[in-house]
């Protein structure tokens, strides 16, 4: 298969493209001026500098592709219009291009967001794809609109959307931060540790699942969480790291949601200061003070036959023992 990647440099989009090379797929990546180009470069694939503003750099990038699956997107932002055009934009101008010039296109993925659908009411069940998508934050709101796009083109191209919740593993920096406190003996929740529950999918999984989404009959039109068989606790995140980590005793402080909302505000203020996108501003604090960030594994297992197999506990040690690796931890 020719397959076009975007994202291809980030966390994701490199095991990805590990994934599909060891396939023999033939690996296209999209890259961007502000992408690292080393990185692309190391990849050992080929490589279409492409701008999403520009319409024949893109059209050269989509011509001849089997499947395009679009990662890039960004998670941060000062403002509504840097999450619209690093998540919305891109989608439409990859359409646009795919519809001109690539008519046998067998498949276009968006890798979208649990943020799009919105935190579950109950975590029982969790979010469900047929349920009416209610995103907290701009970010989430940013994600759905893309969909939007996506499906407004379903009648032209194939296409799929995948929604992961929160991806962990080798690599990646967010639950690094986690992990990092957590080896202090410090444990730090936004709103009522005790009661907070959130999915996770391993990024191996994740990225088996957007191939399996991408060249299943039944993803077509289609929109799938891949995401873990449960939603996990505190107490279940920390029983799985702190083996790893040698530490023995935790204490978990839990920051009322008002303080977390004075937090965000300030942070946000010296954002648009400073120009700077911290980890901390008003529309993450939206995001990380809800109880329930579970979704629904039932229609991918059903509809795909995916199900996760990395079991929290290896996915824990195997990113763990990585990070110490590398010096990170």
């Amino acid at each position: 298969m020719n397959i076009l990647v975007t994202g291809a440099t980030g966390f994701i989009g490199t095991v990805l493209v590990d994934y599909l090379k060891k396939r023999n797929d033939r690996i296209r990546i999209l890259l961007r001026p502000e992408s690292d180009s080393g990185k692309a470069s190391s990849m050992q694939v080929d490589i279409c500098k492409a701008r999403y503003d520009d319409p024949d750099s893109l059209r050269s990038a989509v011509r001849g592709t089997d499947i395009i699956i679009h990662l890039a997107g960004v998670t941060k932002s000062v403002d509504a219009k840097g999450f619209h055009d690093g998540n919305v934009l891109p989608v439409k101008k990859l359409l646009e291009a795919a519809g001109e010039v690539n008519p046998g296109l067998k498949r276009f993925v968006l890798v979208s967001s649990l943020a799009a659908a919105g935190p579950a009411g109950d975590p029982g069940t969790g979010v469900r794809e047929e349920e009416e998508p209610q995103p907290v934050s701009i970010y989430g709101r940013s994600k759905l609109e893309a969909e939007k796009i996506c499906q407004s083109f379903k009648d032209a191209l194939p296409i799929t959307i995948v929604r992961p919740p929160a991806v962990y593993g080798p690599g990646d920096r967010d639950v690094l931060q986690f992990l990092q406190l957590l080896k202090k003996g410090l444990v730090l929740s936004a709103g009522d540790v005790r009661t907070q529950r959130l999915s996770l999918v391993h990024v191996d999984d994740l990225v088996r699942g957007i191939v399996m989404a991408s060249e299943s009959p039944a993803g077509v039109g289609e929109t799938f969480f891949i995401t873990s068989p449960k939603g996990y606790s505190w107490d279940e995140l920390l029983e799985a790291a702190v083996r790893e980590l040698g530490v023995r005793h935790v204490r978990k402080i839990s920051l009322p949601k008002p303080l977390m909302n004075f937090l965000g505000y300030v942070a946000g203020l010296i954002g648009k200061v400073s120009g700077n996108t911290g980890f901390l501003n008003p529309d993450k604090v939206k995001e990380m003070v809800q109880d329930y960030w579970v979704c629904s594994p039932d229609k991918a297992e059903r509809q795909l036959g995916f199900t996760a197999s990395v079991s929290l506990e290896q996915g824990m040690r195997d990113t763990i023992q990585w990070y110490k690796e590398k010096g990170w931890l």
